[in-house]
């Protein structure tokens, strides 16, 4: 039951999104086998990036950080990540009584982690972290991840695609809000000395 569905979710969603309705899922099964397997791409891809080949900023060496300070950040990186995942699927469950209809914290948590999917494949490019690939490849993940939004918000639902277009648009509009402030705390972080640890080569 491992990464069950995820790809189906990338070649055949809407077909997908369907089968995973009508499954029985719990919140430590969502977790466990979809979004803690998916989630530790990045932060691993992160940390042997950061550590081994580093940044490449203009005529100088590559900025790298220390393995220690890659550990921290990759470690409160994947806690994000999880917390993020559950944080959008209550948003997604509160939502829902607008509608009519609360669904169960497992159908939202379900919403909110294959919707990611796209995202948590594509951190695997951050082992090489140079700007213009990880927008490269970041964007279009991004915009996959949109997509299954919109195809998945009125299966899981049960929902109009009228209805389901307004609710996908506030759950997207949520989630750059609390993005933005994930941005935020992270500069607040770093002004109290919490940022990483720089070597050069």
């Amino acid at each position: 039951m491992i990464l069950k569905h995820v790809w189906g979710i990338l070649t055949e969603p809407r077909l997908t999104w369907g089968k995973i309705r009508e499954e029985q899922w719990s919140v430590a099964e969502v977790y466990l086998t979809i979004i803690v397997p998916l989630g530790l791409i990045s932060p691993i891809a992160g940390f042997i990036g950061t550590t081994q080949f580093g940044w490449q900023i203009g005529p100088g060496g590559a900025v790298k950080l220390t393995q220690s300070s890659a550990l921290q950040i990759s470690l409160a990186y994947f806690g994000a990540i999880l917390v993020a995942v559950f944080v959008i699927a209550m948003l997604i469950r509160w939502m829902s009584e607008t509608y009519g209809d609360k669904k169960s914290l497992v159908r939202c948590l379900l919403i909110a982690a294959y919707t990611a999917v796209p995202l948590f494949l594509v951190g695997v490019v951050q082992v090489y972290p140079v700007l213009w690939i990880n927008f490269l490849f970041g964007l279009p993940a991004l915009a996959y991840s949109v997509y299954l939004l919109y195809s998945g918000v009125p299966v899981m639902m049960d929902i109009s695609p009228e209805k389901g277009f307004l609710f996908a648009s506030a759950v997207l509009a949520v989630g750059l809000v609390a993005l933005v402030g994930l941005l935020a705390s992270t500069v607040v972080l770093w002004s109290y000395g919490l940022g990483p640890a720089f070597i050069s080569n």
